[in-house]
């Protein structure tokens, strides 16, 4: 199994611990975005996350995003450029 990076472990420690979920993917996208705005040489940049949560139930999509997106600031706030989100609750 290849070894994670730090960011996307980071991500999904950060993910785990808030929402404890069902189903979680993480993929790293900055590969497709080289040269474009907000990404890095080293990538790490840019991911595709799918989650799957009951902490999302009665929420409407903003609020699960919203969610998200604060849990992951930390990352935004080192780096991270763009997320793509598929939450659902089970």
């Amino acid at each position: 199994m290849p070894q994670l990076s730090d960011r996307l472990s980071r991500i999904r420690d950060l993910l785990t611990e808030a929402f404890e979920p069902v189903n979680l993917e993480i993929t790293d996208d900055s590969g497709k975005h080289a040269g474009h705005a907000g990404a890095a040489p080293g990538g790490e940049t840019h991911y595709t996350v799918k989650i799957t949560s009951a902490a999302f139930e009665g929420l409407s999509r903003v609020q699960v995003q919203r969610s998200v997106m604060l849990v992951l600031q930390p990352e935004f706030d080192t780096g991270l450029h763009a997320l793509s989100l598929k939450a659902s609750a089970p």
